[in-house]
Parts: C-alpha cells; sequence; structure tokens
C-alpha cells in the first residue's frame, strides 16, 4: 500500500468514527424522548469523563502491547457498541451507564492515539499540515453526524436512526484501522521501533515543567467553550425557534473550508498571538448569540465566527503542543493534551447542564464567554513573551 493510499484510507477510518462524538450533542434531544433533562445528560457525560480519562492514561500501555493501529480498531468497536445502546435504551439505568463508559473508553482511545499515529508518518515540518488535515476528517465527523441526525428526524425515523447508522460506520472504520496496521509501519518515515507511548509519573512530570503545560491547560479551557456551546445548542436553537441543523452544518462548512484553504499554513511568526487573535473572534461569536435572540443571520454570524475562531486555532494549538513538547515526550504530551481536552470536552457538561436547568442558558453562555476571555489572553501573553526583542 502506498504512503498516499495509506493516509487516504486513514483519514476515511477518522472521519467515520469522528461521528460519534457528533451525536453527544444530541443527547439533549434523545434523553427528552424518555423524559430525561439536561442534568441527566451531564451526569453521562461526566461517566464518559471518567472512562475517557482511564482510557487516555493507558491508551500507551495498551499499544504499546498491541499496536497503536489495533487499538484503534477495539476502540471502533466499542463505540459502536455505545451507540447502539444509546439507540435502545428508553430508561436512566445501567444501559445508560455502559453505553457512557464504552463511548468513553472508545474515543479516548481513538482522539489520543490519532496523532501520535500520524507522527510516525510524517516528519517534523509537516506536523501542522497533516495535524490541520487530520482535524478536518475529525471536524467533518462531528459537524455532519447532527445534520445527518436532523436529516433522519425530518423523514420521519427519529433521532434514534442516527445512532443506529453511525454505529454501523464505526464499524466499517474499525475494518480499516486493523487493515492498516501493516501498511503504516512499512510506511513509516524512521524505521526503528516506537517509542514507548506510556504515561508514567516522570513523563507526567516532564510534561508538566515543561512549556508544554500551557498549551496542555489552553486545550481544557477550548474544549470547555466549545462543549458549553455544541452539547447544548439542540436546547438553544429550539428556546430561538431556530434549526439547531443550520448551525452545525455552517459551522462544520467553515470549518472544514478554512482548514483546508490553511492546510500548510504552520501560524506565522509568532503561532500563538496567531492563536489569540483566532481566540478572540471565538470570544467574539459567544457575546453575540448571548444578544442575537432568533435572528436568522445572526445565528450563522455566530456559527461562522466559532469556526474561524476555535476551528482554525485548534490544529495551531495542538502543533504547539508537540513543539513544546521534551524531544523524547511527544507521545505523552499529546496524549496528556487529549487528556485536558477530555476533561472539558465531556466534564464540562456537567456544569452546564446544571446551570441550564437552575439558572437558565444566558449565565451558561457567560461563563463561556469569560473562559474564552482567559484563552486568549493566555495566548497572548505566551505570544508577547516569545517576541523577539
Amino acid at each position: 500500500m502506498s504512503r498516499g493510499v495509506v493516509f487516504a484510507v486513514y483519514f476515511i477510518a477518522i472521519f467515520l468514527q469522528a461521528g460519534a462524538y457528533g451525536l453527544t450533542f444530541m443527547l439533549p434531544r434523545l434523553f427528552d424522548s424518555f423524559g430525561a433533562n439536561e442534568k441527566v445528560v451531564g451526569a453521562m457525560l461526566a461517566v464518559t469523563t471518567v472512562a475517557t480519562l482511564l482510557a487516555v492514561y493507558f491508551s500507551g500501555h495498551l499499544s504499546d502491547l498491541v499496536g497503536r493501529l489495533r487499538t484503534l480498531g477495539a476502540a471502533c468497536i466499542a463505540i459502536s457498541a455505545s451507540l447502539f445502546l444509546y439507540a435502545t435504551v428508553d430508561t436512566v439505568g445501567a444501559g445508560l451507564v455502559l453505553a457512557s463508559l464504552l463511548l468513553g473508553l472508545g474515543w479516548g482511545l481513538t482522539y489520543s492515539l490519532g496523532p501520535i499515529v500520524l507522527t510516525r508518518l510524517v516528519r517534523a515540518d509537516e506536523r501542522v499540515r497533516f495535524f490541520t488535515l487530520l482535524t478536518v476528517f475529525v471536524m467533518a465527523g462531528f459537524g455532519l453526524s447532527p445534520v445527518l441526525a436532523s436529516t433522519l428526524e425530518g423523514m420521519g425515523y427519529g433521532v434514534r436512526a442516527a445512532f443506529y447508522a453511525t454505529a454501523v460506520l464505526c464499524l466499517i472504520g474499525s475494518a480499516l484501522f486493523f487493515m492498516l496496521h501493516t501498511p503504516v509501519r512499512a510506511n513509516a518515515i524512521n524505521p526503528r521501533p516506537e517509542l514507548p507511548s506510556r504515561i508514567t509519573l516522570a513523563a507526567l512530570r516532564g510534561v508538566l515543567t515543561s512549556p508544554a503545560l500551557l498549551p496542555v491547560f489552553m486545550v481544557f479551557l477550548g474544549a470547555s467553550v466549545f462543549a458549553g456551546l455544541n452539547n447544548f445548542q439542540t436546547v438553544f436553537a429550539d428556546a430561538r425557534g431556530l434549526d439547531y441543523a443550520t448551525f452545525f452544518l455552517t459551522y462544520t462548512i467553515t470549518v472544514v473550508g478554512c482548514r483546508l484553504v490553511l492546510a500548510r499554513f504552520r501560524g506565522g511568526r509568532n503561532p500563538y498571538l496567531t492563536i489569540a487573535m483566532l481566540q478572540s473572534a471565538m470570544c467574539l461569536s459567544i457575546v453575540v448569540f448571548i444578544f442575537s435572540g432568533g435572528n436568522l443571520p445572526l445565528y450563522l454570524a455566530v456559527a461562522i465566527l466559532f469556526g474561524v475562531g476555535y476551528g482554525v486555532s485548534y490544529p495551531i494549538l495542538v502543533a504547539m503542543a508537540a513543539a513544546d513538547a521534551p524531544e523524547d515526550l511527544g507521545a505523552q504530551t499529546l496524549q496528556i493534551f487529549a487528556l485536558t481536552y477530555f476533561i472539558g470536552i465531556f466534564g464540562f457538561p456537567l456544569v452546564a447542564g446544571w446551570m441550564i436547568v437552575e439558572l437558565g442558558t444566558r449565565p451558561l453562555l457567560t461563563l463561556i464567554a469569560v473562559m474564552a476571555v482567559v484563552e486568549a489572553s493566555l495566548a497572548l501573553r505566551r505570544a508577547l513573551a516569545r517576541r523577539p526583542g
């Protein structure tokens, strides 16, 4: 299998499994069908958080034993099982908890190991480009699965049909990952055996005392902002008389388009300054959303600004985490980066769900706007510290 074909198959597999996370945006709608509110959504995503953190921590141990591609294949099977469970449960109970656990285990493994596989295939000067392409396929899966759900609902099939369909796609992705085990080894840039990926206390200490600590913390803030706006977008849209599919489709087109156009962009001479500017646009999008009400043009503007701000800054931040990492701890740094990302992605909805039920949506949007300001400020501070002279 040629190097080009390896990349094509790998990115297709990434796209097929990424839709599973996009369906977490549909959980408020799914849970409402059997009488559960946003608090329950947050609680189940908190269960997912615990499983995800365990999966990320042990992903290096597992991949050292069986190989990274085989681990990715097994993870997709776990994700598929979780989606089948979500599609069949009709009450809050053990089935829902098991589905949340399986989703966390599977998604934690796929997300943390995905970039590490790429580092095996690309040179250091190609990382931003290929990390950007990776996030294009991830984001396409994220954003299009809610659109699929909306389409199936419009056809009269209901939201559960989207969970069944995406579960099948994850199984196809699993088969592709298993198929790539030998070709990836054959096309590796460095033929030497893979360095150990497992996270140890010494590795953790090494990462957290390095310059990589900043992007590791920043991704937590960004993930929390992303989860706050996206996981409950169906709630926001329904309250304002808007179609949530409009937001997700506009956001996805914006992110995919920008990342494809900027695939070779490395962040400029001062990447952290670029990140700060982009995250300022992300903050502006949330402020506009707070006051936009049911205005459709402003709703589209929010999706575009958020897509440009968060969507373009994220792959640059991933690349900066890899660049700021100690030379012998690249794999561990990316796993810890994924760990903090998941704390925000799956942990923050617990807070967000409680705030929606007890306080309403505006206090939640205000909180995530403040978090966006803090993240942009941290990037600006690092940018000014690194400016020559």
